[in-house]
């Protein structure tokens, strides 16, 4: 049996107790059906020693708030050596949310959401901070599911005419009328992945991008849609300069 992953933003160390929530507890004891002894792996995103892993751990209370003894710190890097930040323009309703935890998935490094003329979605005030809450629980169940250790970092949305590129960068924009596919002159080691919303982008977004430094690229001659960009963007340059290179 696949023994269970469990995330949790309490400070974690050797000998600690740590008591779960209810959601945690009830899924272990009532979905898992686990009992005092099980072993259980905790993670919070923290490095220790400038290393990332997770917590080796024992069930040392089954009542309804479940009790964790925390026992061995076990090293395990799976971060991957390209680092990569989506810049995806927001899109609606599953969309993003199906973007996100491939993205966590795939290796992405960091998500900044984009504003773009087409973005219908409607992100103010109050809606943004559940809208924020509700992304990060994605993060964290994507984590604990594909036994990612360090947390992906998701920021809070941004204008299109707020993006930059950093000199250490390379940039990409998916286009589907681009003539050019993805390629680099050298083994890139950081690349930004601008990818817009269900409309697309817009001329002059297109420009925008183009004079920050961003280099119009497409997939084929069929046009996909924006969650399927953006796994398809991330497959191919983890198959080129990260994971499986």
């Amino acid at each position: 049996m696949r023994i269970p992953r469990l995330y949790t933003e309490q400070t974690l160390s050797e000998g600690a107790t740590v008591k779960l929530d209810k959601a945690a507890s009830s899924y272990l004891l009532k979905v898992l059906r686990l009992a005092e002894g099980a072993t259980v792996h905790l993670f919070n995103g923290i490095a220790i020693d400038d290393q990332y892993g997770y917590f080796q751990a024992t069930i040392s209370n089954a009542a309804k708030s479940v009790e964790i003894t925390v026992d061995q710190f076990i090293s395990e890097s799976n971060s991957s050596p390209l680092k990569i930040t989506l810049l995806q323009g927001v899109s609606k309703g599953d969309h993003m949310d199906i973007t996100i935890q491939k993205a966590v998935e795939l290796g992405v490094t960091e998500i900044i959401p984009i504003i773009c003329e087409r973005t219908v979605v409607n992100l103010k005030a109050e809606r943004l901070d559940k809208k924020m809450r509700h992304w990060n629980g994605i993060i964290n169940s994507a984590c604990e599911q594909s036994g990612r250790n360090q947390l992906l970092t998701i920021h809070t949305p941004v204008k299109f005419n707020e993006i930059t590129l950093d000199a250490n960068q390379t940039g990409f924009i998916l286009q589907p009328n681009s003539s050019q596919s993805i390629t680099a002159s050298a083994s890139p080691l950081s690349i930004s992945l601008l990818i817009g919303p269900e409309g697309g982008f817009t001329d002059d977004e297109v420009q925008f991008s183009k004079a920050t430094g961003f280099k119009p690229v497409k997939f084929g001659p069929r046009i996909l849609r924006t969650e399927t960009a953006a796994i398809s963007a991330i497959s191919i340059l983890q198959a080129q300069w990260g994971d499986l290179n």
